[in-house]
């Protein structure tokens, strides 16, 4: 009889109280299941069968988590990322960090892309918010059971990218905590896989540069962003033949054409002799006849497969899509539908033979690592867009997967293994008014903090907590707000930058003042 294993991460994962032998990971079966061989030493007597992919895993693991925090994720651009629909100038996403009571870690990203994602930052951040003081607070329980409570909390497209946000970091630290990556955990296809890369909507010789620059780095092939103007487009393209003319085409008119206009795009393109390999989401998301007409002339004409990228927002828009055949290609985004949701939308389109790409929103290696992670670990994607990370100034994050031209390497021993200097993201930056005013509150006692800090900035904390000495008690708002923040002071103490002023006798006089005791961490 085979034998059940629970995990848990409240106790060590590899402690081995017995010398004998160790089960360790080493390949993966068609049904996501991890197998395991004799090999070092292991917590049992006997050799049971051991499976643990990410469909099991969801039963037999118990989730204990310690601390779990949102913050914002702002980063700069090389360039303004222009699309038929909006323009995005600078990346302001939150980083989403949940630790296990064992101490494994894992991160998670809410990409913002706007008219795109249903949430802003700011609403993002307080979603994130509440997801994680429920996961503070929650009980032992099994990741199943966590991630429908998120669902619950965090419900339908409106609140999407917070969902896989959040979804990422959970099944993140749970792969760290058994020692397995990702792409293993998904399915053990492969790890590796080959991008493409978007160039937006800029005038023919910035395209023409760009295009350039990407065969020079070995990317053979483009997705080019239309749908703003058609001849402006069409001359676009033909710059980017002059000088990558052996490069496959994706065209991605995010809803910018009326039916008639793409048909007459593909049109033109056959005149020039061009054949794109896909045309992405050519007409508005809620224009279902004209997705299926566009779809119809495409392949049936031109031989051109059509995908539905915004139309394709969860379960029954994907069922739609199937019975009506209006679309030959779904685009899964976990910001769109959530990580379990883009995985119910994968087993449905591979059974109905619906052909899948993975792309996702302007994000990090954060996010792009763990959808990387999941394309590679299923290997069922015939169309892979996840190049967003080359497109920022800076790289925030560390570790992760290993970047060559336009091929992604997953060699990662855990997890998606991609992580932030914590202490560093922007909602620690103090002269940008982003932590809790509870901290202010704690800095009052301090004068000499106090005096340095600019008048707006002076003006807003007496407003919050009215009081400006060491001898005058904190009013009852900012006795309240520091009481509401205590769940996460402790996070706060550690970072290097709040202890000058936090550790300090004057400060833990609000707390007592208050009523709240000084954690001591």
């Amino acid at each position: 009889m085979g034998s059940l294993l629970i995990f848990s991460s409240s106790t060590p994962l590899f402690y081995t109280p017995l010398k004998t032998k160790k089960w360790q990971l080493f390949q993966v079966n068609p049904n996501n299941v991890i197998s395991a061989r004799a090999g070092e030493t292991v917590n049992a007597t006997t050799t049971p069968t051991v499976s643990f992919g990410f469909k099991s895993l969801l039963e037999t693991y118990s989730v204990n988590v310690h601390l779990a925090e949102g913050r914002k994720l702002n980063v700069p651009l090389i360039a303004p990322f222009t699309i038929a629909t909006s323009r995005l100038d600078k990346v302001e996403n939150v980083a989403i960090r949940v630790e296990l009571s064992n101490g494994s870690v894992g991160w998670g990203e809410a990409p913002i892309l706007p008219f795109v994602t249903a949430e802003d930052q700011s609403t993002a951040l307080a979603k994130a918010g509440e997801a994680c003081e429920f996961l503070r607070k929650s009980r032992p329980a099994t990741l199943s059971s966590v991630l429908n409570e998120i669902g619950g909390i965090l419900h339908g497209h409106k609140f999407a990218s917070v969902r896989a946000g959040v979804e990422m970091a959970l099944i993140d630290a749970v792969a760290n905590s058994i020692g397995t990556p990702l792409w293993r955990l998904f399915g053990g296809a492969t790890n590796t896989i080959t991008t493409d890369i978007t160039i937006p909507i800029v005038c023919p010789e910035e395209a023409a540069e760009l295009a350039s620059k990407y065969r020079k780095k070995g990317f053979s092939t483009l997705k080019l962003k239309v749908g703003k103007n058609l001849n402006a487009d069409i001359d676009v393209l033909k710059a980017i033949r002059e000088v990558h003319p052996d490069c496959s085409f994706i065209l991605d008119a995010n809803e910018g054409y009326s039916a008639n206009e793409a048909i007459e795009v593909l049109e033109k393109l056959h005149e020039m002799g061009v054949t794109p390999v896909l045309f992405e989401q050519p007409v508005h998301r809620d224009d279902w006849e004209g997705l299926g007409h566009v779809t119809h002339v495409a392949k049936g004409k031109y031989g051109i497969s059509v995908a539905a990228d915004e139309s394709c927002r969860g379960l029954l828009d994907v069922q739609k899509i199937i019975d009506g055949k209006l679309a030959d290609v779904v685009n899964i985004k976990l910001a769109k539908v959530g990580v379990l949701g883009a995985l119910e939308i994968i087993d449905v389109a591979r059974q109905s033979g619906l052909n899948l790409m993975i792309g996702g929103m302007v994000e990090t290696r954060l996010a792009m690592g763990f959808a990387g992670h999941l394309a590679a670990g299923l290997g069922c994607f015939r169309f892979i867009d996840l190049d967003t990370p080359l497109l920022l100034s800076e790289d925030p994050v560390l570790g992760g997967y290993e970047v060559s031209g336009a091929i992604y390497e997953f060699t990662n021993a855990r997890g998606h293994g991609g992580f932030l200097h914590w202490d560093n993201t922007a909602y620690m930056e103090l002269d940008r008014f982003s932590a809790p005013f509870s901290l202010f509150c704690m800095e009052l006692d301090n004068k000499q903090s106090y005096r340095n800090k600019g008048s707006r900035e002076r003006s807003g904390v007496k407003r919050k907590c009215d009081t400006t000495t060491s001898s005058a008690a904190p009013s009852a708002a900012c006795c309240a707000h520091l009481k509401s923040q205590m769940a996460c002071l402790c996070q706060y103490l550690r970072n290097p930058m709040l202890k000058p002023y936090i550790n300090t006798p004057n400060s833990k006089k609000v707390g007592i003042a208050c009523g709240v005791p000084f954690p001591n961490c």
